[in-house]
């Protein structure tokens, strides 16, 4: 009886994965149990009311996030940015995300590189003077001021962008991200690479993610889907997210 009951009880903990995520914030900790990264995943989607992001987008990002989150010593742990470049260019596709307090903090228009398409963004590169768009994960570093003003650089995490440096890749506000733009030229602009933003709210923008914040550039590129490690990798099991 006693063998039949270690069997029972090893096969009940085997089919149960319950995580733990922990926010510290102010000396206040709070500890929600979830079932699995799925459920977490669906949830927040829900929490966040947002149709214009895709659930796969975001799933993906989310995934990276709490990889990235986990292996690397963020100063801004809660904050996701994500640009869905398989949307039009005249939509919003640039989203900042909370993750703590399930908020969407922002969403607007942004450009891509002028070699990867018109008003829509098909191809893709991480090659020096190719004046495409990068896919993948970027940490946000320092700012700094040029040609463009305030501007952001980014730090590719992965093969497909890690020549982001080297390329001059960074955030910054343009003239041709506008409403405008695309109402006398019937699509946004485009820059050489650089997620460009509108300059409305601009400064306020990066103050929210400068400074080792993480974005994630997505389009369903089955190249980049299927040789990324950080949107490959199975976290459904368990997971653990501090902030």
């Amino acid at each position: 009886m006693s063998r039949i009951k270690t069997i029972l009880f090893l096969f009940f903990v085997g089919t149960i994965s319950l995580t733990s995520i922990s926010w510290n914030t102010n000396n206040i900790t709070t500890n929600p149990i979830v079932d699995s990264f799925n459920t977490y995943s669906q949830d927040l989607y829900k929490e966040l009311n947002t149709p214009e992001l895709q659930y796969d987008v975001f799933e993906y990002a989310l995934k990276g996030f709490l990889q990235i989150h986990q292996n690397s010593n963020l100063k801004k742990t809660t904050i996701l940015s994500i640009i869905d470049m398989s949307k039009s260019s005249n939509t919003e596709r640039f989203f900042i995300i909370d993750i703590k307090n399930k908020q969407v903090l922002h969403k607007s228009i942004v450009a891509h590189g002028q070699n990867s398409g018109f008003e829509f963004a098909k191809n893709f590169s991480n090659k020096i003077n190719s004046h495409k768009t990068s896919l993948g994960f970027y940490k946000t570093a320092e700012t700094y001021f040029g040609k463009h003003g305030l501007s952001l650089r980014l730090d590719g995490l992965e093969y497909s962008n890690n020549n982001a440096r080297k390329r001059a890749i960074v955030i910054h506000a343009a003239d041709y991200v506008s409403d405008a733009f695309i109402k006398n030229n019937g699509r946004l602009g485009r820059s050489w690479g650089c997620p460009s933003l509108p300059k409305k709210d601009y400064n306020k923008i990066i103050e929210k993610i400068k400074e080792e914040s993480i974005l994630f550039i997505y389009y369903p590129n089955l190249e980049y889907l299927n040789s990324s490690k950080l949107v490959k990798n199975n976290i459904s099991n368990s997971f653990k997210y501090t902030s």
